[in-house]
């Protein structure tokens, strides 16, 4: 690569990416943003066409990883009440950004990542999600889940299948820190139940029955049965 064709990437090609990508970076989900994706899709075109892939990959991880690391800032100012939104909030803005730079970039991640680096572009910047934002933060994030799982409605249903659901394709494993919570949200979290442990179930069953009539639920709506009985 020649020192002229580095310096068309330093000096006209990246600047112009750079600024489409913080465009697109800080979006909101409803917001409209006037960006050129054939222009942007040309830069990226140009840039593997010169040889350039792996300088524009590396510019391309290091600017999201940037940006990541300031949201990971944000989030240590949110309050515990507003955590698990404040939470919900970036990842949803991220993964809708990603809905944009990654097709503007498919030639890069075509003959570059997946056929060099045997990888896939989306799947490298949702890593970089979990690395510089979620890790830092699931020690905080995880029992705050699972309080607001022990108490309906304190958080929106639908911002809780977000976060959990996020935190599932982010790390798998992260189910095993709370698996009742999990198992709310993801199929077959929980082991299947056992033939010799029914019994053991249907008595949970009937204690927590008995608990809810001690404590004014009613065990089934009983009016109309006594209506058709006095009638």
């Amino acid at each position: 690569m020649n020192s002229m064709a580095i310096e068309d990437y330093q000096k006209n090609h990246w600047p112009n990416l750079e600024k489409a990508i913080d465009r697109l970076l800080i979006q909101n989900p409803t917001d409209h943003i006037s960006v050129s994706y054939a222009q942007i899709y040309s830069y990226v075109y140009k840039c593997v066409c010169q040889q350039h892939s792996e300088l524009l990959y590396r510019d391309l991880t290091a600017k999201i990883s940037n940006h990541l690391q300031q949201v990971s800032t944000q989030l240590y100012t949110s309050t515990a009440k507003t955590f698990i939104e404040d939470f919900d909030t970036a990842l949803s803005q991220y993964i809708a950004s990603l809905q944009c730079i990654v097709p503007v970039f498919m030639y890069l991640n075509k003959f570059y990542i997946e056929s060099k680096l045997n990888r896939d572009l989306k799947e490298d910047l949702m890593k970089l999600f979990a690395e510089h934002v979620a890790e830092k933060h699931i020690n905080t994030l995880m029992p705050l889940l699972i309080e607001a799982h022990t108490m309906p409605f304190q958080v929106q249903p639908s911002t809780m299948a977000s976060v959990v659901k996020g935190l599932y394709s982010l790390h798998p494993e992260w189910a095993q820190l709370a698996p009742a919570l999990f198992s709310g949200f993801i199929p077959q979290i929980q082991p299947p139940a056992e033939e010799s442990l029914l019994s053991d179930y249907a008595a949970h069953d009937q204690k927590l029955q008995m608990e809810l009539s001690m404590n004014g639920f009613p065990r089934g709506d009983r009016s109309r049965k006594r209506a058709s009985e006095d009638s």
